[in-house]
């Protein structure tokens, strides 16, 4: 089983770096794909994060793991290999190594997962994080948290597979949520319901409701979703306001 440092020297060969061409400490934010892998919205958002004067860092969780995309879409869309729980370990090493990177901010930190990343965020903010093997790794206790200072979750999967759907929420930065209206994985209701829920233990966050289908911002072909560019554009300019406030 990796330790965090262990994992992350496997995910940063193929993480993106996208921002300002310059050494200065920098506030970071740390993009996860969906379960169809890294697509070309994502870049869309680390260019608004780069806007911002944000350095923004899109990780890979297949490569590193030898997985292409059809296999991703029969095996991690479907629940059978890497659940939210477990990409949690990616989103953790993720956020321990980049923490120490000396362009980056360390106490200016935001996750954003998409879907099965948000998912992956998620469990990681509920995550007691006490006991060798927890999200996958041997070490899940060694990285603080206490830099991470906002999420951004964009239809984040809240389906019954999802543990931090009703688990308490033991770090709980400033959130920002998408939800989809045609969400063909939740309905509006739930989605509201379970983010509700949260806000009632004290979470921060504040949730929108985008006039399309799972996944409107990426550009697919698998019905039901169904790109959307102008709402892409709406979603992704206020990205860059929620970077902009923290």
């Amino acid at each position: 089983m990796d330790t965090l440092t262990e994992r992350w020297a496997r995910l940063s060969p193929d993480t993106v770096v996208v921002g300002p061409a310059d050494d200065r400490e920098r506030p970071a934010v740390i993009l996860f794909h969906g379960c169809g892998g890294m697509r070309p919205h994502l870049p869309l958002y680390a260019e608004a994060a780069n806007r911002a004067g944000w350095r923004a860092f899109i990780v890979d969780s297949y490569g590193p793991r030898g997985w292409g995309r059809m296999f991703a879409l029969s095996m991690v869309c479907t629940g059978a290999l890497l659940r939210g729980h477990e990409r949690a370990g990616d989103v953790l090493a993720a956020i321990q190594g980049i923490s120490a990177r000396p362009d980056v901010d360390a106490d200016r930190i935001v996750v954003a997962g998409w879907s099965h990343g948000g998912w992956g965020i998620m469990e990681l903010l509920a995550a007691p994080r006490t006991q060798a093997g927890e999200l996958g790794v041997a070490d899940p206790g060694s990285a603080s948290l206490e830099g991470v200072k906002g999420a951004w979750l964009a239809y984040p999967y809240v389906g019954f597979l999802a543990l931090a759907r009703t688990r308490r929420w033991l770090h709980k930065p400033r959130v920002e949520v998408a939800i989809a209206r045609q969400d063909h994985l939740t309905t509006v209701r739930n989605a509201e319901q379970v983010f509700a829920s949260h806000r009632s233990q004290g979470a921060q966050i504040e949730t929108w409701v985008a006039d399309g289908t799972h996944s409107f911002d990426e550009p697919t072909g698998a019905m039901p979703m169904r790109h959307d560019p102008a709402l892409t554009d709406v979603a992704v300019g206020r990205f860059e306001v929620f970077l902009r406030g923290l």
